[in-house]
């Protein structure tokens, strides 16, 4: 097999026959240099594609469900939903997620809460890129944390807060209100720490 010495146009590899892109997905090709680059190039922009998309309705519906609460729900009310177990409130959190850091000064917040979003947004994308395609659900999970970063993000540079108004509850233990942020948060460390438990980690 002659190795390729130049790409050929994108446009062409583009309008490969499905059958080669079968066979390309399959592991049957046979590669050469430059349908290596454009398929590598292809996966990394549907890497990002899913980033965008993931942690994007994160924010949005973070966003949305934040202010519609802001607007219909009077500060420290609450609508039963599920008598015993679940409430809609609005509650303002000055702490971290489930309102850890509560009890510490504004000026303390604000620093560690910077630092601690800066950080954790660049280590986000940082294991994001790196994630193998072949690691979908582990990608995932890095983006609905970052989706939710952002979320939480946007309130506390707007508002110096972050609403709070789901409660869940049994008699009269109440589990810390969060919100659609914190939420994904949760669900993609979930994500993150199955597959390092199980060692399916990328190598």
């Amino acid at each position: 097999m002659s190795s390729v010495s130049e790409s050929p146009d994108a446009n062409k590899l583009a309008c490969l026959p499905l059958t080669s892109w079968r066979a390309i997905l399959s592991g049957q090709h046979i590669w050469t240099a430059a349908n290596f680059d454009f398929y590598s190039n292809y996966m990394l922009k549907k890497k990002y594609i899913i980033l965008t998309v993931v942690a994007g309705l994160v924010v949005v519906l973070d966003q949305i469900t934040k202010a519609l609460i802001i607007d219909f729900v009077p500060l420290h009310h609450n609508l039963t939903i599920i008598s015993g177990f679940f409430n809609i409130t609005h509650i303002h959190n000055p702490g971290g997620a489930f309102g850890l850091m509560a009890n510490l000064s504004e000026t303390m917040r604000t620093i560690i809460f910077l630092f601690i979003s800066s950080l954790a947004v660049s280590l986000i994308l940082y294991f994001y890129h790196k994630t193998p395609p072949t690691y979908p659900f582990l990608a995932i999970g890095f983006a609905l944390i970052f989706g939710g970063a952002i979320g939480n993000l946007i309130d506390r540079v707007r508002f110096g807060i972050v609403v709070d108004f789901l409660d869940f509850y049994i008699d009269n233990l109440h589990w810390p209100a969060f919100n659609i942020a914190d939420s994904a948060i949760t669900v993609g460390i979930f994500i993150f720490v199955f597959h390092l438990l199980f060692k399916k980690m990328p190598q």
